[in-house]
C-alpha cells in the first residue's frame, strides 16, 4: 500500500461514500486538488468524479487504481460553493458525488474542458460588403447597414436592432456575414431611468440597500402589478455599481425572455440566461463566465442556483412560492432554500418576491426570521380587478363554458380588450368514455385515464407519455358512442374560435410552447390587438399583458377537494396569480370565476379578504393538524414491478427508523396516490417530526442501514426531504 496521499473522489453514483484513487503516474496528490474533476476507471467504464478530500489510505485497503487524468488546472468547486454543496448533500442525505454532478453543466459532467467565454460579434464578409447595397429592404438589409463600418457585438445588436438573429442567420447562409469571437470587455454599468417609485417601493428598496453588507432574508410581499420587478432592478443596479454580481431565479423558462428584455433595457450591462431550453454548450459558457466574474447578472431557472459567484452581491428569487423551484427527481433540492443557505454563507442579501408567498415563507416572516416588506397597491394608475363568481349549477355548458362567461367575453372584445381563458388542463378532453357501456380509455401502464388530444384523434397519458390512436369503436361493447368528456385547452380553443371567428384565439400550453422561445414568439405575434388567450398555469406566472381586461377562470372545482394538504394553498396561489394578469395598465380589469361550488369557504375567503386572509386561516389549520410549517416531513418513495417488493423495503426501512428511538411519526408503507405509473407499482413511507433536528438526526442514523438493506437492491427508491407534494 503506498504511503503517499491519495485522492478521495465523489463519483456520480447512488452510493453514500467516497472512492480512493492514486493520482496519475508522475503526479502527486495535494490539498489544492480538492474540487477538481478527475477521470477514473470504474469497473468496465470510465467516470468523471470530483476530488472531495486528500488523505492516506488505510493499511487494509485493496490495491488502488490510478486515476486516468486530472481534468482541471484549477478546481471547478472551491470555497463557498463547495461547502454549500457539502451542506446540501448532508441536508438531502444524498451521495456527495451525485450532488456535485447535479451542480455541473452537462458538458463538464462529461469531462469536457471549461469553455472559453469570449464574446461574440458579427461582421460582413468581403462578399457582404460588396452585396450590401443590392439587398432588398428588410431585416437583413438593416443588419448589413449596421455592420458596414465594422464588427458589432451581439449585446449591442440586441439593444439596437432587437430581433436581428434571424437576419444574421440568413446573411450567414449566403456567406455575406460571419460570427467571430472577440475578447470580453467589462463595461461599466449605465442603468437607464425607470418609472418613479411610489412610497412603498422606495421603502422596500431602502430596506434592501440597508442590508447589502451582510446576509438578510427579505420577503417582498406585493400584490400582482405592484411593481416588484422595479424593486429588483433598483437593488441589482446598486449591486452592479458596487462591482458585485447578481443572480435572479425565476420559476419557468417562459418568464426568462420577458425578464431578460426588461433587465437588459434597464441595467446597462449584458444579462445572461441559464435554463434547460439552452444548449449544453451555451449553458456551460454562462456557468464559466459567472465563475470567472465576467458575467455580472444571470437570470435563470432552478439549476442556476448552483452558479459560482466569486463577486456575489445579491440573490433575487421571483415568485418564490412556485413549486417549480423544487426538483422532483434525482437530488430533490429546493432552489429557494438552497439560495438562502448560499446567501448566508456568502454574506449577501436574498430578496424573495411573490404576490402569494408560500406559507413556510410567511411563517418565517411572522417569526422575524425574514424581513417582511409589503407592496399593497398596484404601481402607477393600475387598479385592482373586480372579481365575481359565476354559478354554473344546472346551467348548460359549451366546451365547459357557460353562456354568462361567453357573453362577458363578447363584451370585453367589443371594447377592444384582450381576454384570457384559464384552464389548467391541456389536451382536448380529460377522458374518452363509451356512452353505451361506460368504458373509459385508461393508460395500460398507469392508474390514470388517458387524455384526448389532437381534436379527439389521439390518446396520450400525461404521466408516462404513452400514446395511441382513438379506437373506432368501444373495445368492450363494440359500440360507436365514444365521447370525449370534459374540456381541455384544445377543446376550449376550438369552441371559442367557432364562437368568435373575427378575433384571433391563441392557445398557450405545453403543446404549443415546446420550441425555444416559443412563448415569447406567440405573445409577440398576439401583440396588443383584441383577441383571446387560452392557457394553462404557464400564463399565470408573472407575465405582463397590459391590454388584458378580462380573465375567465374555468375548471377550478377539481382543486377545491383534494387529499393533499397543500392543495388549498396551491389553488389559492394559482387563482390570485392568474387573476392578477387582468387590468395591469390604465384599463380596469375583470375576473370571472366559473364554478359549481360558489359557496366554498376557500373562494369566500379569497373574495372577502384576499390571499393574506386565506393564509392566516390556513396557517391556523396547519398548526392544529401538525403540518408544515409547524412540522417537518420527509418521504421515502419506492417503486418496483411488484407491490410486494416496495412494501418489503419500506417495512424494513420503517423498522430501522423506529429503532433510532427518535420522536418520529411514521405513516406507511402506503400506496402512492397514483399506485401504478409507467408500469411500476409505487408506495411510500412518510416521516414527520416536530422539529428539523429530530428528523435529520434520525435520518443520519438510519440512512446507512437503509442503503445496506438487501431489499433496497430490489426496488428503485428515493428520499425526499421537505416534499412539496405527496405524489
Amino acid at each position: 500500500m503506498p504511503d503517499s496521499p491519495v485522492w478521495r473522489l465523489a463519483l456520480p453514483l447512488p452510493l453514500p461514500r467516497l472512492f480512493d484513487y492514486l493520482p496519475p503516474a508522475g503526479e502527486a496528490a495535494g490539498a489544492g486538488d480538492v474540487g477538481s474533476r478527475v477521470r477514473v476507471p470504474f469497473g468496465s467504464r470510465e467516470l468523471v468524479g470530483v476530488i472531495a478530500d486528500v488523505g492516506a489510505a488505510g493499511d487494509d485497503a485493496p490495491q488502488l487504481k490510478h486515476a486516468l487524468a486530472r481534468l482541471d488546472p484549477q478546481p471547478v468547486f472551491h470555497g463557498e460553493l463547495l461547502e454549500s454543496l457539502r451542506w446540501l448533500a448532508r441536508y438531502t442525505h444524498a451521495p456527495l458525488g451525485e450532488v456535485l454532478a447535479t451542480a455541473l453543466p452537462a458538458t463538464l459532467r462529461r469531462g469536457e474542458a471549461l469553455p472559453d467565454t469570449h464574446a461574440w460579434a458579427w461582421q460582413l464578409t468581403e462578399a457582404g460588403q460588396t452585396a450590401r447595397e443590392r439587398l432588398r429592404a428588410g431585416k437583413p438589409r438593416r443588419l448589413a447597414d449596421r455592420l458596414q463600418d465594422g464588427a458589432c457585438d451581439e449585446d449591442t445588436l440586441d439593444d439596437e436592432l432587437g430581433d436581428w438573429r434571424s437576419a444574421a442567420r440568413a446573411l450567414a447562409k449566403r456567406e455575406l456575414a460571419e460570427r467571430i469571437a472577440i475578447p470580453v470587455t467589462s463595461k461599466a454599468p449605465v442603468p437607464r431611468p425607470g418609472p418613479t417609485l411610489n412610497g412603498e417601493q422606495q421603502a422596500a428598496v431602502d430596506a434592501v440597500l440597508a442590508s447589502r453588507d451582510g446576509f438578510a432574508a427579505l420577503l417582498l410581499d406585493g400584490v400582482t402589478g405592484s411593481g416588484k420587478t422595479e424593486v429588483y432592478l433598483h437593488a441589482i443596479a446598486d449591486c452592479l455599481a458596487r462591482g458585485r454580481q447578481a443572480l435572479v431565479l425565476v420559476p419557468e423558462i417562459g418568464l426568462t425572455p420577458q425578464t431578460l428584455a426588461r433587465f437588459r433595457a434597464r441595467l446597462g450591462v449584458p444579462v445572461h440566461a441559464l435554463h434547460s431550453g439552452l444548449g449544453d454548450a451555451e449553458r456551460a459558457r454562462t456557468w464559466a463566465a459567472f465563475a470567472r466574474g465576467e458575467a455580472r447578472v444571470v437570470v435563470g431557472t432552478r439549476s442556476a442556483v448552483f452558479l459560482p459567484m466569486p463577486d456575489a452581491g445579491l440573490i433575487v428569487i421571483d415568485e418564490e412560492h412556485d413549486g417549480s423551484f423544487k426538483q422532483l427527481d434525482g437530488i430533490r433540492y429546493h432552489a429557494r432554500d438552497f439560495a438562502l443557505v448560499r446567501g448566508k454563507t456568502l454574506g449577501i442579501p436574498v430578496l424573495m418576491g411573490s404576490a402569494t408567498p408560500s406559507l413556510e415563507t410567511l411563517r418565517n416572516a411572522q417569526t422575524g426570521r425574514y424581513t417582511h416588506l409589503r407592496l399593497r397597491e398596484r404601481a402607477g394608475d393600475a387598479q385592482p380587478p373586480s372579481v365575481r363568481v359565476c354559478d354554473v349549477r344546472k346551467r348548460p355548458l359549451e366546451a365547459g363554458l357557460s353562456q354568462e362567461l361567453l357573453d362577458t367575453i363578447g363584451r370585453a372584445l367589443d371594447a377592444d380588450g384582450q381576454v384570457l381563458v384559464f384552464k389548467n388542463r391541456r389536451g382536448y378532453a380529460p377522458v374518452l368514455l363509451c356512452h353505451d357501456c361506460g368504458w373509459s380509455a385508461q393508460c395500460q401502464r398507469c392508474d390514470s385515464p388517458m387524455t384526448v388530444h389532437a381534436g379527439g384523434r389521439r390518446l396520450q397519458c400525461h404521466h408516462c407519455g404513452a400514446r395511441r390512436p382513438v379506437p373506432n369503436a368501444c373495445p368492450d361493447c363494440g359500440g360507436l358512442a365514444l365521447q370525449a368528456q370534459g374540456a381541455g385547452t384544445e377543446r376550449i380553443e376550438e369552441a371559442l374560435a367557432a364562437r368568435f371567428p373575427d378575433v384571433p384565439v391563441l392557445r398557450i400550453d405545453r403543446g404549443t410552447t415546446q420550441h425555444r422561445d416559443a412563448l415569447e414568439q406567440h405573445l409577440a405575434r398576439f401583440g396588443t390587438q383584441r383577441g383571446i388567450l387560452v392557457g394553462t398555469q404557464m400564463l399565470a406566472k408573472g407575465h405582463d399583458l397590459p391590454q388584458l381586461t378580462l380573465v375567465a377562470v374555468v375548471g377550478i372545482d377539481e382543486g377545491l377537494f383534494s387529499a393533499d394538504f397543500r392543495a388549498p394553498e396551491k389553488l389559492a396561489q394559482l387563482l390570485i396569480q392568474v387573476a392578477g394578469r387582468a387590468g395591469r395598465a390604465e384599463r380596469r380589469g375583470e375576473v370571472l370565476l366559473q364554478t359549481h361550488h360558489p359557496g366554498h369557504p376557500l373562494l369566500a375567503t379569497l373574495l372577502t379578504g384576499g390571499y393574506s386572509a386565506f393564509a392566516e386561516e390556513e396557517l391556523a389549520q396547519r398548526e392544529a393538524a401538525g403540518f408544515p410549517p409547524f412540522a417537518h416531513l420527509a418521504m421515502i418513495r419506492a417503486e418496483a414491478k411488484q407491490t410486494e417488493a416496495c412494501e418489503a423495503f419500506l417495512r424494513a426501512a420503517r423498522a430501522i427508523l423506529h429503532d433510532t428511538g427518535a420522536a418520529l411519526d411514521l405513516h406507511g408503507p402506503l400506496p402512492a396516490p397514483m399506485p401504478r405509473r409507467a408500469g411500476y407499482q409505487r408506495a411510500q413511507l412518510l416521516l414527520s417530526a416536530a422539529d428539523r433536528r429530530t428528523l435529520h438526526s434520525a435520518l443520519d442514523a438510519a440512512m446507512p442501514a437503509i442503503h445496506a438493506l438487501p431489499d433496497a437492491r430490489k426496488v428503485r427508491w428515493s428520499l425526499d426531504v421537505d416534499p412539496v407534494d405527496l405524489y
